[in-house]
């Protein structure tokens, strides 16, 4: 889930839950967690960060699914919001007090938590099992210096959910462009008084799709250059400010993932940018009673090319554990091609195992056969230490431009400026 990248970023310090975590959990004998016996017992505490009301509920039940397999653990399972989990995570382990065992780290966490020293090295251990059955695109975020530091869990990117019905009787076909998008939104709002798009104006990572999609990125992490201040992102920025001038997309600089939600699962809008981990969510509402009117599409194109971000989480052990080997064996069975089948049958979520798209009821999912080819496509957000740390700059000048508080010059310039005191090394 990704209810908020860039939030993480601007929280600058948070209030820990006094919550058990692996220095302090203990086996029936009362020692500290670890093998009683040669038998694994003990505590894990799992961070879990997936949506609270439908994603939640299947990951816990998996968790309980270790504790039958290893009856002498117990799993303390913890539902993290997305947008408080890094920095709490952060302070955790920086103080030594109230870190979990395991983290579902999103892909941008995992490097910058490695970087830092709370993460254990997976290399060799149990946790690292089957490595080679990983995807390339999702493994690839899970390394840092050399080591692996994480592994992948889901992985993602975004495209366009539309209401097959309001399309239909607005006498359009989904977008494929911007231009198109501009096109329909004209037809949709005369034929159906709806607006074509919501666009969410609070998180930096719905607006890559638009700087992709004119050819722009963040940073060149091969020679270590900034590039969002080049003409590409100004472009971007340019367009996303005509689609809310033009009223083809309606935006909120705040609270956006609740209000997209409400508005696409309401039928107030014909289109919302969003991923497999807003599939459930979105299907709970009341335009998508009838799930055959719920569609989805490639996010329009820029004036350069069709582009959408790779996302998705990874398990992370965090180096102060005190039960490693119960830690690293409930991140190889959470890993498994047995769960991540069941997970993507369940949630529609992408695996990260190659030998799993070839189960019949994973291959046969309608999300997981649109998003696939997504994801092989996706651009690779830069797997650096201050990788996510580039949305909090990036999303104050994007909530600006959409309100009209800075031009698309003036927004990237500011951007490009913080990125190079936030990079040492990068011109």
């Amino acid at each position: 889930m990704r209810r908020g990248i860039a939030a993480t970023a601007l929280v600058a310090s948070l209030a820990l839950a006094a919550t058990a975590c692996g220095g302090d959990t203990t086996d029936e004998s009362g020692a500290k967690g670890g093998k009683s016996g040669g038998e694994l017992a003990g505590t894990v505490t799992w961070w879990d960060t997936s949506t609270v009301g439908s994603e939640d509920k299947v990951f816990k039940a998996l968790a309980e699914g270790f504790e039958k397999e290893h009856p002498k653990v117990k799993v303390n399972y913890v539902n993290v919001p997305f947008a408080d989990a890094q920095n709490k995570f952060k302070n955790a382990a920086s103080s030594g007090s109230g870190a979990p065992d395991v983290i579902r780290s999103e892909v941008a966490w995992t490097p910058d938590f490695a970087s830092l020293g709370y993460l254990a090295p997976l290399d060799g251990t149990a946790a690292l099992d089957k490595e080679d059955d990983y995807l390339k695109q999702a493994a690839a975020s899970t390394r840092y210096d050399g080591k692996t530091f994480g592994v992948p869990q889901v992985i993602d990117s975004v495209g366009i959910f539309y209401n097959k019905k309001l399309l239909k009787e607005a006498g359009v076909e989904v977008p494929k462009t911007l231009d198109e998008l501009t096109e329909a939104a004209k037809a949709i709002k005369s034929k159906t008084g709806k607006a074509a798009l919501y666009l969410r104006g609070d998180d930096a990572y719905w607006f890559l799709s638009f700087l992709y999609g004119e050819g722009g990125d963040m940073i060149n992490t091969k020679d270590k250059s900034v590039t969002i201040d080049d003409k590409p992102a100004v472009d971007a920025f340019k367009a996303v400010k005509e689609l809310v001038d033009s009223k083809v997309a309606v935006t909120d600089a705040t609270n956006g993932w609740d209000n997209m939600q409400k508005a696409i699962k309401d039928g107030e809008v014909a289109m919302a940018i969003n991923g497999p981990w807003a599939v459930t969510d979105t299907l709970a509402g009341d335009a998508f009673k009838d799930k055959a009117n719920f569609g989805v599409a490639p996010v329009p194109a820029g004036s350069k090319t069709a582009g959408s971000p790779q996302g998705g989480h990874n398990y992370a052990v965090y180096a102060g554990s005190k039960n490693l080997d119960a830690s690293y064996e409930f991140v190889k069975y959470m890993s498994s091609a047995k769960v991540q089948a069941e997970v993507t049958q369940k949630l529609s979520l992408l695996p990260t195992r190659a030998s799993v798209y070839g189960e019949p009821k994973v291959a046969e999912n309608e999300i997981v056969q649109f998003f696939k080819p997504v994801v092989e496509t996706a651009v690779e957000r830069p797997w650096v230490p201050e990788g996510g740390s580039l949305f909090a700059p990036l999303q104050t000048q994007y909530t600006k431009v959409l309100t009209g508080q800075a031009t698309p010059e003036q927004a990237a310039k500011s951007t490009g400026d913080s990125y190079r005191k936030l990079l040492k090394d990068y011109k």
